[in-house]
């Protein structure tokens, strides 16, 4: 442990970075590593602003400080929850969102292809409406609002926990106007056809379930658990989804991990596979068309 008298922001987060390794904690709820779980957290405590770790690096930390930094690191190693959940922000895309137990931590890939404009060649001034399914904290329905000022955007998800929590992040980013949230199980509660349905479905396999580790299993399971391949919700969609899509809309889904099973659900299925910091087979488009013929 440093010598209190002398420590400074980056020796404190040294010193965190250290604790989280040897806890053990698993990362992935907006940091991949210990480092910068532990910056996170550190200039949370301390209230400095999250980008600026140089800037502060050296700046002295006072003991009753280190203190409570200290029991926010040990914190996050007791229970095992993510650190967003205990910090109650998640950042998209340079973004800020609240988020809390009610809702998944915001983590979707589509967020990066609505800020490099990775999909606008599929759009056009036919897209109007956009829906963001399976929303969860609301996030990727804020980011499309964001990204096309024009489109109204419809939030739905079957949990009315999340909901809440989604509420909070449109009121925050002053988007009451142009993003309605809706109660719906799948499709079933929203109404007319949109011109983009973005969605980050529960698409977890059953064996990956079980190997989760705690910080996972401090999410709702609902916005996770896909069934035995993962594709339990996803097969409701792809046959329900042509039906709630314009002429020429397309689809965007994140299946994350699960690519094998979904070629094995939807052998015959046309996809494009869009390229994401994550590789090439996180992140799908379908066109209304492919869905139709496929279907």
């Amino acid at each position: 442990m440093s010598d209190d008298a002398t420590l400074t922001v980056m020796a404190l987060v040294q010193e965190a970075e250290q604790r989280l390794a040897q806890a053990r904690v698993a990362f992935g709820h907006g940091t991949t590593n210990a480092f910068d779980e532990a910056a996170w957290l550190v200039l949370w405590r301390l209230r400095l602003p999250l980008d600026q770790l140089d800037e502060n690096a050296e700046r002295a930390v006072s003991p009753g400080a280190a203190a409570q930094v200290r029991a926010l690191v040990e914190e996050r190693i007791a229970t095992r929850k993510p650190a967003a959940y205990l910090t109650k922000e998640a950042w998209l895309q340079g973004v800020d969102f609240y988020v809390d137990e009610r809702a998944i931590v915001p983590r979707s890939f589509i967020a990066e292809l609505l800020a490099d404009a990775s999909i606008d060649n599929w759009l056009g001034a036919h897209t109007q409406r956009v829906l963001d399914l399976c929303t969860g904290n609301g996030s990727l329905a804020v980011l499309a609002a964001m990204a096309w000022p024009e489109v109204q955007v419809d939030a739905a998800d079957i949990s009315p926990e999340a909901l809440e929590v989604a509420a909070i992040n449109v009121a925050r980013h002053q988007l009451d106007a142009r993003v309605r949230l809706l109660p719906s199980d799948g499709l079933a509660g929203v109404d007319g056809v949109y011109d983009l349905i973005l969605c980050n479905p529960p698409y977890v396999n059953a064996a990956s379930m079980a190997a989760l580790p705690q910080e996972y299993r401090a999410e709702p399971e609902l916005a996770l658990a896909g069934g035995s391949d993962g594709m339990d919700f996803v097969r409701r969609l792809l046959a329900e989804a042509p039906a709630r899509m314009s002429e020429h809309a397309v689809l965007v889904l994140e299946i994350g991990n699960e690519r094998p099973f979904f070629e094995a659900a939807f052998p015959q299925l046309e996809a494009v596979w869009l390229s994401t910091s994550a590789g090439d087979d996180q992140v799908l488009l379908l066109t209304r068309d492919a869905l139709v013929a496929h279907s």
